[in-house]
């Protein structure tokens, strides 16, 4: 039986990731900064906390990392942890860039310190490539990040890589585009969205405000990107990959679609506050997923209209 441990199991990734694991007959650790007051919600809604081994590890901190992969021995490491609010990055700069890029180095320094066989999927982030100018992004694609957040990620995207050419650890980055779930956060644009369309099919008379709605992204949904994470590790040779659909859309689509969904008028609910806009925002973020399509042969099946459906049937459902 394989060993996984997932830091940030808590999270909307670290949920799937674990239905994922255990389906293959892995025993799953969830790790978690502090496990024994972590509520695991997410977990709990799949059913599954009473089938993971909660684990406490902080990776900002060595000495918490390396007793943790000392102890556990892990086969995989997914490293999900870290702040992964763009926005809140921009109010809590010096947080994000430790919990990001210190967390992953402290791991790839305990792997390279105990000498485990270890592999280490790291979850990069296409806000890493900042503005390419509506040409889709690759694995070749120069990084120019416009956030706190995208900065901390494009440092640990590179550490992943030089800790994997410089000691030859199996060590790799899915560039992951935009994708979501009813597990999303609230503070999340998408499930602000969702959330407070829902309202107002059920009666509420609020009126939603929202930033820059002409930014476009790549949406995808968030069960079957963690396939792909799994996918990463199985290779013989550690290698990066973007995760995408490879169809972009503007914010404005993706409220017009949730509020069609719910057959109400978009416009007459929402309202466009500039005080909502960021300090520094991509206006397009768009994506080529040729290389996991042809080496992992993996493809998004959810579109656009598939994760509006499903992320507003579970709000609905409660």
């Amino acid at each position: 039986m394989k060993k996984a441990l997932i830091c940030g199991v808590s999270g909307q990734d670290g949920a799937y990731l674990s239905a994922l694991l255990l389906e293959k007959g892995y025993e799953v650790y969830g790790g978690s900064r502090d496990a024994t007051t972590n509520p695991f919600i997410n977990l709990k809604k799949l059913g599954l906390l009473s089938h993971i081994r909660p684990v406490s590890i902080n990776t900002t901190d060595f000495k918490s990392t390396l007793e943790t992969l000392s102890r556990i021995r892990p086969d995989e490491v997914y490293h999900l942890s870290g702040q992964s609010s763009v926005g809140l990055s921009f109010e809590q700069p010096v947080e994000t860039y430790e919990s990001i890029s210190i967390g992953t180095l402290n791991l790839l320094e305990a792997m390279r310190f105990t000498q485990l066989p270890v592999r280490m999927y790291h979850a990069g982030s296409s806000e890493c490539f900042g503005e390419t100018n509506n040409t889709p992004a690759d694995e070749d694609t120069p990084f120019r990040p416009r956030s706190p957040y995208a900065i901390a990620k494009a440092s640990a995207h590179w550490q992943v890589i030089n800790y994997r050419e410089a000691y030859q650890l199996y060590a790799c980055s899915g560039i992951m585009f935009n994708h979501e779930s009813p597990f999303r956060p609230h503070r999340f644009v998408t499930r602000k969205i969702v959330a407070a369309a829902c309202r107002i099919k059920q009666g509420s008379n609020e009126i939603l405000s929202l930033g820059n709605a002409q930014i476009r992204r790549d949406w995808g949904w968030a069960p079957e990107y963690v396939e792909a994470m799994w996918r990463m590790l199985q290779q013989d040779i550690p290698q990066d990959f973007v995760i995408a659909t490879g169809e972009s859309h503007s914010l404005e689509k993706f409220i017009e679609l949730v509020f069609s969904y719910l057959q109400l008028n978009w416009q007459e609910h929402v309202v466009i506050d500039p005080e909502l806009f960021r300090p520094a925002d991509l206006l397009s973020g768009s994506a080529n997923p040729k290389k996991v399509g042809e080496v992992l042969g993996w493809k998004a099946t959810y579109r656009l209209q598939d994760v509006v459906k499903g992320m507003v049937d579970a709000e609905l459902a409660g």
